[in-house]
């Protein structure tokens, strides 16, 4: 990672960028229980999950979530931060073991409502897949971007 000034007059709609594949592990699962605490058994018990429509385990949308974000993550913008996310929707389950990729496009552009002139907003649609090319998740992030001056 390095440092870059971006700011929203840089940022294009339709412009896209992708991740390489990162797979969910049991010790992903585990973990995010622990620091969560959900324990649902959805997540924890191997038994119990195969006597469910699934048959096997799943991956908290939290934890899916979470992991697509970072993934998404690159270069150090001292211009823009995270205002949030809007429209999560976790569409398929993520099993242990699933590969999941990330795509991240600019969907729009606006600006700041009290301040116009110096920044805007830039939504970004992230949509996760897994290695079936099966949409699991979908959410757009929001960013505050600064204008340049």
């Amino acid at each position: 990672m390095h440092t870059i000034d971006r700011w929203f007059e840089d940022y294009a709609v339709g412009e896209s960028r992708a991740s390489v594949g990162r797979t969910i592990t049991e010790t992903d699962v585990v973990m995010h229980a622990g620091q969560t605490g959900d324990f649902f058994p959805h997540h924890m018990d191997a038994e119990w999950t195969k006597t469910q429509p699934f048959g096997q385990r799943i991956a908290h949308g939290t934890l899916v979530m979470s992991v697509a974000v970072g993934m998404t993550a690159g270069d150090i913008n001292p211009q823009a931060m995270s205002y949030g996310y809007d429209r999560v929707r976790f569409i398929k389950p993520v099993f242990i073991g699933d590969t999941i990729t990330v795509t991240a496009e600019i969907s729009e552009k606006s600006d700041h409502q009290r301040r116009p002139e110096q920044s805007g907003y830039v939504h970004e649609l992230v949509t996760v897949t897994n290695q079936h090319g099966e949409v699991v998740l979908v959410l757009t992030h929001l960013y505050l971007v600064g204008k340049r001056p």
